[in-house]
C-alpha cells in the first residue's frame, strides 16, 4: 500500500513531491517550511517557523494515520546554527516526551531567503 498526502503546497506539483507519503506504517514526510497560502510565515523568527513547520507536519501525519507519538526521526536544516536555541526549544515543546532521533545542520540557503527552518519527519505506525 502507497498512500501520498498533499498540502496543496505551492511547489508540490512543480516539483513533483508530495507533502508526506505512506507505505505500509511507514510515513516520510518531506522537508517543511513555515509557508502558508504561499506566504512565509515568521520572517526573521526561527521558533515560530519551527512553531508552524511542526504544524504542517503534524496535518500530514494525521493524514496518513499517524501520531505526533509515532514520530522516530526528524531532520531540522537552519540557516544559521546560531540560532539553534530557538529552533530546539519549539522542537523540545513538540517532541520532549516522544524523543525521536534528530539532527540539526546548517544549509548555505533554503528554497526562499526568509525561511530560516525546514523540517523532515519520519513516524512509524505502531498501532
Amino acid at each position: 500500500m502507497r498512500q501520498t498526502i498533499s498540502s496543496g503546497g505551492l511547489w508540490e506539483a512543480a516539483v513533483g513531491y508530495s507533502r508526506a507519503v505512506r507505505v505500509g506504517n511507514v510515513v516520510h514526510v518531506s522537508g517543511t517550511t513555515a509557508t502558508v497560502d504561499g506566504e512565509v510565515v515568521g520572517v526573521d523568527d526561527p521558533a515560530e517557523q519551527t512553531r508552524v513547520a511542526l504544524g504542517i507536519i503534524c496535518r500530514a501525519l494525521e493524514a496518513a494515520g499517524a501520531r505526533l507519538e509515532d514520530v522516530v526521526r526528524t531532520r531540522i536544516y537552519v540557516t544559521d546554527i546560531a540560532r539553534w536555541p530557538e529552533v530546539g526549544r519549539v522542537h523540545g515543546e513538540v517532541f520532549g516526551a516522544i524523543r525521536p532521533a534528530a539532527t540539526m545542520v546548517q544549509v548555505a540557503a533554503l528554497i526562499d531567503p526568509q525561511h530560516l527552518v525546514e523540517i523532515e519527519a519520519e513516524a512509524i505506525i505502531t498501532e
